[in-house]
């Protein structure tokens, strides 16, 4: 975007902050700096910025409706990180905060096929995911999940649905990985 210089002064009058401008119209802060004092405008002090705006400053649209972030990853997951008021959190839970306007439950996941997207559309937490696969399960033909699991496990507590719309229970499947975890650590 290339902004005027007659933007750029509108904002300046109506008293937006210089970062604010380089930051919204995407421009040369050396310039803006230089239409401030050319104007005799006093500098406004900086406002902190919410949450959600440091998450904008840090993504950019990319085409079919996709968020890419261009802020920090994780290290050793790749997931798309933002650090606010020295706390830790993921980009894909602020957008899910920017779209649902309540903190998700559980891991945060984009329903595309765009690796690790953060547009806040396209992001859903655990009990969205599993209430669109279930919905999935009845359109395919599926039929309503047992109460109880092959080892009695209660499924209307720690029943999931896989990403086709078929029923497992999460706590065989967490007991699971547990026992092959100990198997591998064995091992070594």
């Amino acid at each position: 975007m290339n902004a005027s210089d007659d933007e750029i002064t509108t904002r300046l009058r109506a008293g937006a902050s210089n970062a604010a401008i380089v930051r919204e119209l995407r421009v040369d802060k050396h310039r803006v700096s230089r239409i401030r004092r050319n104007l005799g405008l006093p500098n406004v002090p900086l406002q902190p910025l919410t949450l959600e705006e440091k998450w904008a400053t840090k993504t950019r649209k990319v085409d079919g409706g996709h968020v890419h972030w261009t802020g920090s990853n994780g290290s050793t997951s790749g997931t798309p990180v933002l650090s606010y008021r020295g706390t830790l959190v993921t980009a894909a839970s602020v957008a899910f905060r920017i779209r649902t306007g309540r903190a998700p439950v559980g891991q945060v996941l984009p329903g595309c096929d765009y690796r690790h997207c953060v547009a806040p559309e396209h992001v859903e937490d655990e009990p969205g995911r599993q209430k669109a696969r279930e919905q999935l399960r009845y359109l395919t033909g599926g039929t309503a999940r047992p109460e109880r699991c092959v080892h009695g496990h209660d499924l209307a507590v720690h029943g999931k649905f896989q990403e086709d719309g078929k029923s497992y229970c999460g706590r065989c499947k967490t007991e699971q990985r547990a026992a092959h975890r100990a198997r591998e650590n064995a091992r070594v």
